[in-house]
């Protein structure tokens, strides 16, 4: 039976790697690349000022999830997989386990940034937010 795997992906190396394990483990699976946009992006990203400033940031990360999704299908056509893709807004650690619950997955494969100390705990993880929420396995590459 065909599982069905999430890759959360952000153009950081270390989502690179995980979609790399997810497609050397699980090649003849069903596999969807997924990037959250993060509205509190926009508070540090969108034009100020600029009436409908905030409608042109989401369509320029729109544009960058576009852009992430066909880099992510260039690295699958070296396996002969072809890929899933799904954007969603929200923050990223609540996002994905949702997805992941609403859309029937059965495995989550994410990469990890690998903070530690104060970073840590300033930032959080959404790594290990998502390991702590999730009801299905993960699978967390570093």
């Amino acid at each position: 039976m065909s599982k069905r795997v999430l890759v959360p992906i952000d153009g950081s190396p270390q989502s690179s790697d995980a979609l790399h394990h997810a497609l050397e483990e699980f090649p003849d699976d069903e596999i969807t690349v997924f990037h959250v946009i993060d509205p509190i992006d926009a508070g540090y990203s969108a034009p100020v000022g600029i009436p409908g400033g905030s409608e042109e940031w989401y369509e320029g990360a729109k544009d960058d999830a576009e852009a992430l999704f066909e880099e992510a299908q260039a690295v699958a056509d070296e396996y002969g997989v072809t890929l899933q893709n799904a954007t969603e807004m929200g923050r990223p650690s609540r996002t994905i386990v949702e997805y992941a619950d609403d859309e029937g997955f059965d495995h989550i494969v994410m990469g990890s940034h690998g903070r530690s100390g104060v970073s840590r705990i300033l930032l959080g993880s959404v790594a290990e937010t998502v390991v702590r929420r999730a009801t299905i396995p993960i699978t967390v590459v570093r």
